[in-house]
């Protein structure tokens, strides 16, 4: 497995350093407030396993599927609910936790759709920010870490739910993809 990443982007030690001072943000501007925590399965179970146990706060957690990746590496752009919240988001604070935001199309629909349902109010949490990438305009509150247009695994980002496990971000091998695509 490891002969198939390129590079570490982003390592283990980083990640949780930056994944504290992110707890301690969310935090803050939640003082005094009853959370509830929205993660985005399955990228960012990992991510948001670390980051909750990182916040001070009163939370309730729940989750929610979409995709619009499956086994590809591009999005299809089409986003669709796998697995709905269990719990009612109206007259409630979200955040909604999310793995990596590249071209916005998910999160733009997240918003969206969890908008209709009435909350206090709405904010985005993304481990990982891909900019150059996006196709629509959507705000991210919390970021771990801008990077470059690479196609990144580990720490729960996956390519074909393979290398989850990965303690690191890493640059995943052009050639394990294409290879892929090819068969």
């Amino acid at each position: 497995m490891q002969d198939d990443i390129a590079q570490i982007l982003v390592s283990a030690a980083d990640i949780r350093r930056r994944v504290k001072e992110m707890g301690r943000d969310i935090s803050r501007d939640y003082a005094g407030k009853e959370l509830l925590v929205v993660g985005i399965l399955k990228g960012a179970i990992i991510f948001l396993s670390d980051l909750v146990r990182e916040l001070s706060i009163p939370l309730q957690l729940d989750f929610m599927a979409v995709s619009s990746y499956g086994d590809d590496t591009s999005t299809s752009g089409a986003v669709r609910i796998l697995k709905d919240l269990e719990v009612s988001v109206e007259d409630k604070h979200l955040l909604i936790v999310e793995d990596i935001v590249d071209t916005g199309l998910t999160l733009k629909y997240l918003l969206e759709n969890l908008r209709a349902r009435q909350p206090l109010s709405i904010r985005t949490c993304t481990l990982l920010d891909k900019p150059e990438r996006r196709q629509v305009e959507v705000k991210v509150d919390y970021c771990g870490f801008c990077i470059p247009d690479y196609f990144v695994v580990g720490y729960g980002l996956d390519y074909s739910q393979m290398y989850r496990h990965l303690p690191d971000i890493c640059v995943l091998k052009p050639e394990v993809y294409e290879q892929r695509r090819k068969k």
